[in-house]
């Protein structure tokens, strides 16, 4: 790890703050309030930005720069399910645990979803009750509920319960 760089934007969401070094990106988060950012960032943290707000202006739905997601083995094996989870649908807690190969791991899944580090990118936020409730999202409930809104999730769920 280098020296860390810290930027930050505003969104609908809220101000977002993006951390990392010259190598990778480790931190993207929401903040109500304005946060101080560092002068001077590094290209990997202006390339996240730039895919960031283009994300937010519905011009890209996948991200390609480098992260480094910090945390337990198990924790790394549930984020990486979730970047498995495609632009514009949802999966349950129970499915997700099923992916992972134990339905009995669904409570350990929700809380290493719940500590993800790197905002949408990393899409904690298409996981939701199997009722299609909108469980659970460390940023808000609100917050999620506009993201899968705007990724179009919402619509198709409601297509998909209106089948049965």
């Amino acid at each position: 790890m280098g020296n860390f760089s810290t930027t930050a934007f505003e969104t609908p969401l809220g101000y977002l703050l993006i951390r990392g070094d010259e190598n990778a990106i480790y931190e993207i988060s929401f903040y109500d309030d304005k946060i101080e950012i560092s002068e001077e960032t590094t290209e990997v943290v202006e390339l996240c930005k730039t895919q960031l707000i283009e994300y937010f202006d519905k011009k890209r739905n996948q991200f390609d720069f480098p992260m480094n997601l910090v945390g337990t083995d198990f924790q790394k094996e549930v984020w990486k399910e979730l970047k498995e989870i495609p632009y514009g649908n949802t999966i349950s807690y129970k499915k997700l645990a099923e992916n992972l190969g134990n339905v009995k791991k669904i409570r350990a899944a929700a809380s290493a979803n719940g500590k993800n580090p790197i905002a949408i990118v990393v899409p904690c936020h298409r996981v939701i009750g199997a009722d299609g409730s909108m469980t659970g999202y460390a940023s808000g409930v609100w917050r999620k509920k506009w993201l899968l809104e705007h990724e179009g999730a919402i619509a198709k769920q409601a297509n998909q319960l209106s089948l049965f």
